[in-house]
């Protein structure tokens, strides 16, 4: 994949000057280091070797002078550590901000293919190893850097052929470290994958619980746990591996050049080319030399880190939404709610097989019309494509007349109100989860949308009313009154369009008669699609669509139906015959 330096930089752009005054503090921080050599040569070359009567005064004007370097490399260093991680800080905020918004508005099919835990890793792990390298890179390299040419330049001066001798190995180092860059790059990315699944699986068991529990299935859990454990445990052995052999390789290449400074240094104070003050600061520059060979081998690994947790982000980044708003999308105002499904066929993709093929069907403004049929007939999937979390494959879903395609998307999902059979309630109070449906609603609106889904009653019943903690997911409740939550929702919300997806399929006989009565008070007036299992609850829609895989098989009334003696009136009687 072409790696986008542009875009990489960029995230610079908004701190860009507390940026530079870092890498300024860090370019002070590595010149002050270089000094301090140069000032112990001055003493013992210069200071020591002359009129010793002055000698003293002036060691101690240097020492006053090294005492002020000191408390500026402090200083430096001080700003440099606590800004540059702040720094740091505020790019990963962006970039997980951003992540996130991108994630907000990927279509369905794109969380049809994803685990969740896979995609919280891309969120947490990787933008914080991303941070780390956004922070110390620029910030290492200009500071070790500096120490290396300034140690280099410093040197030659010294002593030119020495330098040259010691500079002769550092290509061999550098193509040893490039050969395994690429090796460690296609590790750290193997780490990342694995660990994500990790993530995935703990997230998946986790969100299970009752269920593995309810089963027993505690060890098959673990199974899978360590399954996945253990091929992370795998991958991060194959790049223990690579860096054992690189960092051991560097550290035999800083022995060698340790070994060449000793041997030629110490032939050339025999022959007289180098005095012993000169070899001492040869041998202090040779170590600000070898340390930034080692500190910038040694950041291969953040590196590497940082660079495929960026390559993630993009590859995320770089998604487009299935669904996404045409340059010049209508924006719906006083809508009635007539919905029309003209010669729709459908499928998933990756998919060779059509769930609906060629279906049309109107929905009149306020009606009530109910969908009934097998499982895999596509009713599900026909009211998804009104609030378009999918595209038809072809024709075309109108409401209002309007081609769904041609509504800007906010626009239309907020005139389309859908009850589920799953509801999805979020950590948080009572209060907050039924605004969810209308953010800017008062408190009063809340509890009167409350008491139209006949929710009040038992939240007044809860420890602290409506500020009662539910827990995830709402785990706190009874499957009834998360319904009527759910319900109460959908009313605050208050859509001309209304998708009941088997809302009442999963509750006892108690908890569906009060739900459906907060369904038909939540219908009223508005354009409803229902999609039932048990027909008993829909006897009184003004239409039935009995749906099978060859499309509308029949539609009319319930009496209708049971009189035409079809395909609904089978139905209906299997299910009477197995209730009774």
């Amino acid at each position: 994949m072409h790696f986008p330096v542009k875009k990489f930089f960029s995230y610079y752009k908004p701190y860009l000057k507390i940026f530079l005054c870092v890498l300024l503090c860090a370019l002070l921080v590595s010149s002050v280091t270089l000094v301090f050599p140069l000032l112990v040569r001055y003493i013992t070359k210069d200071v020591l070797e002359g009129n010793l009567s002055d000698a003293l005064s002036e060691v101690y004007w240097i020492g006053g002078l090294m005492l002020v370097l000191a408390v500026i490399q402090n200083i430096a260093n001080y700003f440099l550590d606590y800004k540059g991680h702040e720094v740091g800080a505020l790019m990963e905020r962006d970039l997980r901000s951003e992540l996130f918004a991108h994630m907000q508005k990927l279509s369905f099919s794109f969380y049809d293919k994803e685990r969740t835990g896979q995609l919280m890793s891309r969120v947490t792990t990787d933008l914080l190893m991303l941070a780390e390298l956004y922070h110390h890179g620029p910030e290492d390299y200009v500071k070790y850097l500096t120490r290396f040419v300034g140690a280099f330049v410093i040197l030659f001066f010294i002593n030119a052929p020495l330098t040259i001798a010691v500079f002769c190995f550092l290509p061999f180092l550098g193509a040893f470290a490039l050969y395994f860059n690429k090796k460690l790059n296609r590790s750290f990315k193997e780490n990342k994958e694995r660990i994500a699944d990790v993530n995935a699986q703990v997230e998946d068991s986790l969100s299970g619980i009752r269920a593995v529990q309810s089963f027993a299935n505690e060890h098959l859990e673990i199974e899978k746990f360590s399954r996945e454990n253990n091929r992370f445990l795998d991958s991060r052995r194959n790049t223990y591996k690579g860096e054992a052999y690189f960092y051991n390789g560097v550290e035999t290449f800083i022995q060698l050049i340790t070994i060449a400074v000793i041997v030629f240094g110490s032939a050339s104070i025999v022959s007289q080319k180098l005095d012993l003050a000169d070899l001492i600061t040869f041998l202090l520059y040779i170590n600000f030399m070898i340390e930034p060979i080692q500190k910038l081998t040694h950041m291969t690994t953040q590196f590497q880190e940082g660079i495929t947790g960026f390559q993630r982000f993009i590859e995320i980044m770089n998604l487009k939404p299935a669904i996404e708003n045409k340059p010049y999308a209508v924006i719906l105002s006083d809508v009635d709610g007539d919905v029309e499904f003209h010669h729709v066929s459908f499928r998933y993709e990756d998919h060779t097989e059509y769930v609906l093929k060629g279906l049309s069907l109107h929905v009149k403004p306020g009606e009530y019309v109910a969908l009934v049929g097998p499982s895999g007939a596509g009713k599900t999937t026909l009211c998804s494509l009104i609030p378009r979390f999918y595209d038809v494959t072809c024709g075309n879903v109108f409401l209002d007349g309007v081609d769904v395609r041609d509504i800007e998307l906010h626009s239309l999902r907020k005139t389309i109100g859908i009850v589920q059979q799953d509801v999805y309630l979020f950590a948080g109070t009572v209060m907050e989860n039924i605004r969810y449906g209308n953010p800017e609603a008062t408190d009063e609106e809340v509890i009167a949308a409350a008491k139209h889904a006949n929710a009040h009653d038992f939240i007044m019943s809860l420890p602290n009313g409506y500020h009662s903690e539910i827990g995830q997911r709402g785990v706190k409740l009874s499957g009834g009154q998360k319904q009527r939550l759910s319900i109460a929702r959908v009313f605050l919300k208050n859509p001309p369009v209304l998708i009941l997806d088997e809302a009442t399929s999963a509750l006892d006989n108690e908890s569906e008669s009060i739900i459906k009565e907060s369904l038909e008070s939540l219908a009223k007036g508005r354009t409803t699609i229902v999609i039932a299992h048990r027909l008993s609850t829909i006897r009184n829609a003004e239409r039935i669509i009995m749906l099978t895989e060859n499309g509308i098989a029949e539609q009319g009334t319930h009496d209708m139906l049971l009189k035409r003696g079809g395909v609904y009136a089978h139905l209906y009687s299997k299910q009477f015959e197995l209730q009774a």
